[in-house]
């Protein structure tokens, strides 16, 4: 059952923008991560929702959306996340956050999957207009950004071919494909 739940839990980046998703969906979702392992258990993890229009649409113009995908910016108006999760370490708690930021986002995107909605992560975040659209205080160390919605796109998964290529790629009907590693090939001993 788990490993359902992580095939089906693809980076997905374009929804039914229309589908509503409640702020309690997106609670539940948080608090998977924060029922998950935290390095020295200090729980610095703080997270901003967003399920309403204007403030999606704050935090869309903040984001870069798949860089192997060179001619595309984006999904259009209609296509765009529902909602969005952003991920902020506390400072005043620690600096050194270690792996809970990687753990958090996981555990959230399986709570979306296993609700029928999809999401991707991002890093790649023009963090001060972030930190000044939605009047983030200092003290947060902005991370990731975790758009949440109703997939409108298929993704599969595929094999590495042999010129070794793990770029993703869509094709002529705009199925998003992902190749992925051998079991073989990652294992060494």
């Amino acid at each position: 059952m788990i490993k359902e739940l992580i095939k089906k839990n693809r980076t997905y980046r374009r929804f039914y923008e229309d589908f509503e998703i409640k702020r309690n969906a997106l609670e539940e979702m948080v608090d998977l991560a924060r029922l998950s392992a935290s390095a020295a258990n200090r729980q610095s993890l703080k997270y901003i929702l967003s399920c309403e229009k204007n403030k999606n649409d704050l935090i869309f113009a903040t984001l870069a959306w798949a860089g192997y995908l060179k001619d595309w910016r984006g999904p259009n108006e209609g296509e765009r996340p529902s909602a969005y999760i952003v991920m902020l370490n506390d400072t005043e708690i620690t600096k050194n956050y270690w792996c809970d930021p990687g753990i958090a986002a996981q555990s959230i995107l399986l709570g979306a999957t296993e609700k029928g909605l999809r999401g991707c992560i991002f890093a790649s975040v023009k963090r001060d207009d972030l930190r000044f659209a939605l009047k983030i205080d200092e003290r947060y160390e902005i991370l990731y950004v975790l758009a949440i919605g109703k997939p409108r796109e298929k993704v599969v998964l595929e094999t590495v071919g042999t010129d070794g290529d793990i770029k993703y790629w869509r094709d002529s009907q705009g199925v998003h494909h992902v190749p992925k590693r051998l079991l073989k090939e990652i294992i060494l001993g």
